[in-house]
């Protein structure tokens, strides 16, 4: 190909797509994904929330810092809206009440949660067992997302302000070539004088290509599937469902009942697929919790999400290698954070000044220099 981008963005997904689409005002960018489709992996099989009280801190801080654009995205970024909004109810089980009072204790204010006695809970959703229930607490500040509008309202800027997309590249070398990045590609050759590592599961190939720090990040498989509700249960007037333990989280999902075991089993980069074993371990959970008995699984699916030590994303420049920055490890985040974490980094890339929600964000608490020696 022999082209020069200003930044060169690896990764497709959400979080490439975000910092690409946030970058594309100021300069050249080429976003480019080894995938035929962008966001196939992990973006395209999230059963994505807005919960304000999900993740540590740091994530915390960086959904504050999304949420003006989930509920009043800019003009023109898409046709409808980006959210719908949705209760969470969070129930513990035996002897797990005092797992709800630390969560709730450690919230901010804004995000509280409302405790309900177990009478109060089961009336809004009959189809908990009183018996595996000591507590609950009910949030109505969570919204599901509009996943592929999120995606393609930032493909859609990138290419409006200019910007370049690359399918089916996968990057077979990367090295530093005088002032900038010498990309070897399965597309051709390119140059770039700033890397933006957001391959999401296979972001620690992408760092060894380039001789980058080892972050220590670890993709993680998560198994969820798909079931019909009882006849006339009225499933769609319940609420989303999670086991303070991370044990199970269930909700109606376009007719059906969406359901996850929240399985973190460790995995290489790939395409993940479900296995019978943890579809299993959902459906047992949810029996235990509930009077529900799925007999047919009408979808299954899996998805990774990669994380590092402390589970705070891994947001800035690289330690060791000149130009390349780190925009990974988000978890079961990336969607919710994507407005934020997006325009954090570009900010960070093109040195300008945090504003607004982005100015209460820890930088040391995500940068990849935490890790560094």
């Amino acid at each position: 190909m022999g082209l020069h981008y200003d930044v060169a963005v690896v990764g497709g997904g959400i979080a490439g797509a975000s910092v690409a689409a946030s970058l594309a005002s100021e300069g050249s960018v080429l976003l480019l994904d080894m995938e035929e489709q962008l966001g196939r992996h992990s973006t395209g099989r999230s059963a994505a929330l807005f919960i304000p009280s999900y993740g540590n801190a740091d994530v915390r801080a960086l959904t504050a810092a999304s949420r003006a654009f989930f509920y009043q995205p800019p003009v023109g970024f898409c046709e409808g809206a980006l959210v719908k909004p949705r209760s969470l109810l969070m129930v513990a089980g035996p002897a797990r009440a005092d797992e709800l009072d630390a969560l709730i204790a450690g919230l901010a204010p804004g995000d509280s949660f409302e405790r309900m006695t177990v009478a109060e809970a089961i009336a809004l959703c009959p189809i908990l067992r009183p018996e595996a229930l000591s507590a609950a607490a009910l949030s109505h500040r969570v919204a599901d997302i509009e996943v592929h509008e999120l995606h393609q309202g930032y493909i859609r800027r990138l290419r409006r302000l200019g910007g370049q997309v690359l399918t089916e590249a996968m990057v077979t070398g990367l090295r530093r070539d005088g002032s900038c990045w010498r990309l070897e590609t399965t597309k051709g050759d390119l140059t770039a004088a700033t890397v933006v590592n957001a391959a999401g599961a296979w972001g620690g190939e992408i760092a060894r290509l380039a001789g980058a720090q080892d972050v220590g990040l670890r993709p993680l498989r998560r198994t969820v599937c798909l079931f019909e509700p009882p006849a006339g249960a009225g499933s769609e007037r319940w609420p989303m469902l999670a086991d303070v333990s991370d044990r199970f989280y269930l909700k109606p999902d376009a007719g059906r009942l969406l359901l996850s075991p929240c399985d973190e089993t460790p995995s290489i980069p790939m395409d993940a697929q479900p296995e019978e074993l943890d579809i299993a371990i959902a459906i047992d959970r949810i029996e235990q919790a509930t009077t529900l008995s799925p007999r047919r699984v009408t979808h299954k699916w899996a998805g990774l999400r990669s994380f590092v030590s402390g589970r705070s994303p891994v947001i800035g420049f690289d330690a060791i290698q000149p130009g390349f920055f780190w925009h990974a490890a988000f978890g079961g985040f990336g969607i919710q954070t994507a407005p934020g974490a997006g325009s954090l980094a570009a900010a960070l890339i093109q040195g300008r000044p945090l504003d607004g929600e982005l100015a209460a964000v820890d930088l040391a608490a995500l940068s990849p220099r935490r890790f560094a020696g």
